[in-house]
C-alpha cells in the first residue's frame, strides 16, 4: 500500500507540471517523459539490460498499458470536454476493484469492496467537478476516455498473469512507448523547442509522474491486493486538484474538503474489507 501511495503522490504532480508545459505539445511531452522515466530501470537493473528481456506478449502489455492510455486520453481531451472526460478517465481505480474477480483467480468481490469504490468514484468526481454542474450533450470523445480507463485498469491487472517480469523492465515499456508518442508528434502535431527551464520540467516530470510513479506501482501491484490499491488510487485526483491550488494560490473549497472525507472514508473501508 505504501508502494501504491509513493505511486499516487507523484501521479498527483502531473497537473501543475502539464499547467506549467501546456504550450509543449502533448504526444511531445509525453513521448520525452516516457524516455526519460526510462532510465530510472537502468539502476534499477544492475545497469545490465538483459534485466529488461521480457517475452513478447509481456512487452505488448507494457506498450498497451503506457502508450494505449496516454493516447487514448490525449485523443478523448481533444474531442470532449477535459473535466468530462477526465472524469470519465478516473474510472480506472473503479474498473481496477470491480475486474479484478474477473481477470485474477482466486479473488471475489465483497460489498465493501464496491461500497468503498463508488465511495471514491463519487468524492473523485466531486473533486474535480468542484461543486460545479456538468455541462453539454455527448461527446464521441468520451468513448476514448472511458476506453483510456479500461486500457490502464485491465494493464494494472493483467500486469499479475503474464510471466513474472523484474519491475526493472518498466524501462523496456517506457523506451518503447515513448518512441511511438514521438512518432505520434511527428504524424499529428507541429514542431515545438523547449527552452533550458521547459527541459527542467520535462526532466522532472518524467523522474516523477511518467516514471518513477510506473515503477512504485508495478512493485504494488505485485505485493497488495488490487482491489484495496484501486480504492486508494483515488487519492489521485484529490492529489492533483490540490498540487494545482496550491501552485495558484488558492485555498481548498468546501467540496474540495468533502470530496477528501469521502475519498479517505473510501480508501478506510476499502483497507478494512476482507482479502481472498
Amino acid at each position: 500500500m505504501l508502494l501504491a501511495l509513493g505511486a499516487i503522490v507523484l501521479w498527483g504532480t502531473l497537473a501543475p507540471l502539464g499547467v506549467s508545459l501546456q504550450h509543449v505539445p502533448p504526444f511531445l511531452l509525453t513521448g520525452l517523459g516516457l524516455l526519460v522515466g526510462s532510465v530510472i530501470g537502468l539502476p534499477l537493473s544492475g545497469w545490465k539490460l538483459s534485466a529488461w528481456k521480457v517475452p513478447p506478449a509481456t512487452l505488448g502489455l507494457g506498450v498497451y498499458g503506457l502508450f494505449g492510455f496516454h493516447f487514448l486520453l490525449f485523443i478523448a481531451l481533444r474531442h470532449a470536454p477535459p473535466v468530462q472526460a477526465n472524469l470519465v478517465n478516473y474510472l480506472w481505480p473503479l474498473g481496477i476493484v470491480l475486474m479484478a474477480p474477473l481477470l485474477l483467480p482466486g479473488m471475489r468481490l465483497r460489498p465493501l469492496h464496491v461500497a468503498a469504490a463508488l465511495l471514491g468514484f463519487a468524492g473523485a468526481a466531486l473533486a474535480i467537478l468542484g461543486g460545479s454542474d456538468l455541462q453539454g450533450g455527448f461527446a464521441w470523445g468520451y468513448i476514448p476516455a472511458f476506453c483510456s480507463a479500461f486500457v490502464w485498469a485491465s494493464y494494472s491487472l493483467l500486469s499479475r498473469r503474464v510471466a513474472p517480469f523484474a519491475s526493472s523492465a518498466i524501462g523496456l515499456f517506457g523506451v518503447v512507448s515513448g518512441l511511438l508518442s514521438l512518432l505520434c508528434h511527428a504524424l499529428l502535431e507541429q514542431p515545438a523547442s523547449l527552452s533550458a527551464g521547459d527541459w527542467l520540467r520535462v526532466l522532472a516530470l518524467g523522474l516523477g509522474p511518467l516514471g518513477g510513479a510506473f515503477y512504485l506501482w508495478d512493485a504494488a501491484l505485485k505485493r497488495g491486493d488490487p482491489r484495496q490499491i484501486g480504492v486508494l488510487s483515488f487519492l489521485t485526483p484529490l492529489l492533483s486538484t490540490l498540487a494545482l491550488l496550491w501552485v495558484r494560490g488558492e485555498a481548498p473549497s468546501l467540496s474540495i474538503g468533502a470530496a477528501a472525507l469521502m475519498i479517505v472514508g473510501a480508501a478506510v473501508v476499502g483497507a478494512r474489507a476482507k482479502t481472498d
